[in-house]
């Protein structure tokens, strides 16, 4: 169950990396802030990836702990973008999209999932190093 619980949060992962990496020349538009909508694209995508590759390599709790912080960041900041016109924050540019497309959906359901299944195999890491037995 371990095996399949990585493959779904790593396949959730590389699902939000590839969206936000074809999408993020889309994003050189955005308005304020001095950080550029691209550029945060373009980040977002190589921390998925990485994060990825960390829960397929280790499997363990920090692993999935990483990959949720990744992944439940990524639908909280595209579901508050899409509901809530906050402006630039900062160095962030206005991020407000209030429409769906393709790319979105595909993005908000690969963060979801890896983020749901990230909670999964934090539990079931956790259950697991419960088991193993105290060194003598």
């Amino acid at each position: 169950m371990g095996l399949v619980i990585r493959l779904v949060v790593a396949a959730g992962l590389v699902v939000d990396a590839v969206v936000h990496w074809l999408y993020a020349p889309d994003m050189a538009y955005l308005q304020g802030g001095s950080i550029s909508g691209e550029l945060l694209f373009q980040v977002q995508a190589a921390v998925a990836a990485v994060a990825a590759v960390v829960v397929l390599v280790y499997g363990n709790r920090w692993a999935y702990a990483l990959a949720f912080a990744v992944a439940g960041s990524a639908v909280g900041a595209l579901l508050l973008y899409h509901y809530v016109d906050v402006g630039a924050l900062g160095p962030l540019p206005n991020m407000y999209d209030p429409m769906w497309y393709t790319e979105k959906w595909l993005s908000l359901v690969g963060e979801g999932i890896a983020a749901v299944a990230a909670v999964a195999g934090f539990a079931l890491a956790a259950r697991e190093r419960e088991r193993e037995p105290e060194p003598v």
